[in-house]
């Protein structure tokens, strides 16, 4: 019997960024991708990231955090399902700040500038071609070679490559909503160049303040909101001088506020989590997960 079958689940939303979160600390138990799949499934949880709470593996840490994409695979970060994460232990317990453990390393969360604000330290980017990670070398990832349509008028071309924890492209684009993202977007995601597959997003920068974003999401597909994806497109702007390391993303879900701190590198990400409802997992879901 899956360890989900009959557990608790919450329902949240990161600036439309849906989320699933699943406190299993109390047990040892492990998620499988059959089952992260079977929760997605059309009579289960509609997810973009469904957020599995295990038992922490660290001193000082509250839970090592397993994020997994509705296509069963796993992530390194999900900045969204982390506020979500977040709001939920905060109003469960009085804390106002907490680290969490996951695969793309420590993560640092407390209570934003108001009662309904979370902020996550997302960490430091890497620009590495190795560590993005790139199938061939590129030793200036603020533009790398990478095109959509005929070669001489490409329809995009030359996005910027950032980790957050996972791989982002970003093309950088005059009007986000011109492109037929839904239709592309699995084709870069899966593009060789992206040897663990990519988040693809189009930016515009509004000025040196703002940009605007669409996402298409790894594992998820197309997205109201990327958390990962708002930090990566913000770095890279200020890489290359066209925006302040402090700026407000817009995604069509909402607004995110960015900041790409200069004492350490670390990409501060603040903005809101809404819950929607709490349920359990009907153990029919799992019926057929080996």
């Amino acid at each position: 019997m899956s360890a989900l079958a009959n557990h608790a689940f919450a329902k949240m939303n990161g600036i439309g960024n849906e989320i699933v979160v699943v406190d299993l600390r109390d047990s040892k138990a492990a998620v499988s991708a059959e089952e992260a799949r079977a929760v997605a499934s059309p009579t289960g949880v509609h997810y973009d990231q469904l957020m599995v709470l295990q038992p922490p593996r660290l001193e000082g840490t509250e839970a090592f955090i397993r994020i997994y994409n509705n296509d069963g695979s796993e992530t390194g970060a999900c900045g969204n399902g982390m506020r979500c994460v977040v709001r939920r232990l905060f109003e469960n317990t009085g804390q106002t700040a907490v680290t969490f453990e996951t695969r793309a390393g420590l993560l640092n969360c407390w209570q934003g500038p108001s009662p309904d604000l979370y902020t996550v330290d997302m960490g430091a980017p890497k620009f590495g071609w190795q560590d993005i990670p790139l199938a061939e070398e590129f030793r200036d990832t603020r533009y790398i070679e990478l095109q959509v349509g005929p070669i001489d008028a490409p329809l995009l071309h030359s996005p910027s490559a950032v980790s957050m924890g996972n791989p982002h492209a970003i093309f950088w684009v005059d009007d986000v909503n011109a492109y037929d993202l839904a239709r592309f977007g699995p084709l870069l995601e899966n593009h060789p160049i992206f040897p663990e597959r990519a988040n693809i997003t189009l930016a515009y920068i509004v000025d040196r303040d703002h940009i605007t974003i669409r996402t298409w999401e790894r594992g998820a597909g197309l997205t109201k909101a990327c958390g990962s994806a708002a930090c990566a497109t913000a770095v890279a702007a200020a890489r290359l001088k066209r925006a302040n390391r402090i700026v407000e993303v817009t995604l069509p879900g909402g607004n995110l506020s960015i900041e790409w701190r200069e004492g350490d590198d670390h990409v501060l990400m603040t903005g809101t989590a809404d819950f929607e409802y709490e349920g359990r997992f009907d153990p029919a879901l799992f019926a057929n997960v080996a």
